[in-house]
């Protein structure tokens, strides 16, 4: 999708926000024709605000339940109002399971999609006995108990370029399966585990396909050599299943 600059020769601004939002009850970020998403609840208010027919365009397009504490999205506008001032006027029509964390003026031909960036993701496991109610909407709940350290040298197999086309759903179009991760930590805060993916850019469902081969690895079922010999296989049926989408977040998006 494109943005027009400009409009009648009036003067047009291109406005980035930093968005963060609990995606447990929305379809996703994208407009979809079955359910409400924040994209949709953007375009909206940003509509009734500004007085002008608003489409954001977002860095990442999460799935339906995933959250974000530092997604990227831009929009044009020919409102008066000044960029960095925006997200308090825009805060105060959003629910409260969406807020926009800062806004600015940005240069006219800058995409969120189109420019060098590092995303950080993490994804949390309540690795415990019992779930937890308070908690059920950002962890995925998993009883049987996992070996961190067997998830970390696993894990270590998928740092650095390659062709991730086992961590990927089927029937994805991309040009390439070629990605970079730049660091993959996995560390316990009490009873979570948490992994904490960064990169320069990551297929469809790949966080979540990583994170289901690690708790496979976590339990003993696939060797940490074995994630060696999934990524080499180019085959997503020999990777763990697709955690659930609860467990992860968005965390930053970083422009390079």
């Amino acid at each position: 999708m494109r943005i027009s600059n400009e409009k009648m020769g009036i003067a047009m601004k291109r406005v980035m926000m930093k968005v963060a939002y609990e995606g447990t009850a929305y379809c996703g970020w994208q407009v979809q024709p079955n359910g409400l998403s924040v994209e949709e609840v953007l375009n909206t208010a940003l509509s009734e605000l500004l007085g002008e027919d608003i489409k954001v365009i977002g860095a990442s397009r999460t799935d339906a339940g995933v959250h974000a504490r530092g997604n990227i999205a831009v929009f044009d506008t020919e409102a008066s109002i000044p960029g960095d001032k925006i997200s308090f006027a825009l805060n105060q029509r959003l629910p409260d399971d969406i807020v926009i964390q800062g806004s600015r003026e940005v240069a006219a031909d800058f995409h969120p999609r189109h420019c060098e960036s590092e995303k950080t993701y993490e994804y949390r496991i309540l690795n415990t006995t019992f779930n937890d109610p308070i908690r059920r909407n950002f962890t995925h709940f998993y009883y049987v108990p996992l070996d961190v350290s067997l998830m970390r040298e696993g894990a270590s197999y998928l740092v650095g370029e390659h062709d991730f086309s086992s961590f990927c759903a089927p029937k994805t179009q991309v040009n390439s399966f070629v990605r970079n991760i730049i660091a993959i930590d996995i560390f316990k805060e009490e009873e979570e585990i948490v992994i904490r993916i960064k990169g320069n850019g990551f297929l469809y469902n790949m966080v979540r396909i990583i994170a289901g081969t690690l708790i496979e690895v976590g339990r003993g079922m696939i060797e940490p050599a074995g994630v060696k010999a999934i990524l080499e296989a180019k085959d997503r049926t020999k990777a763990g299943p697709t955690a659930p989408a609860r467990g992860l977040t968005l965390m930053n998006i970083e422009l390079i």
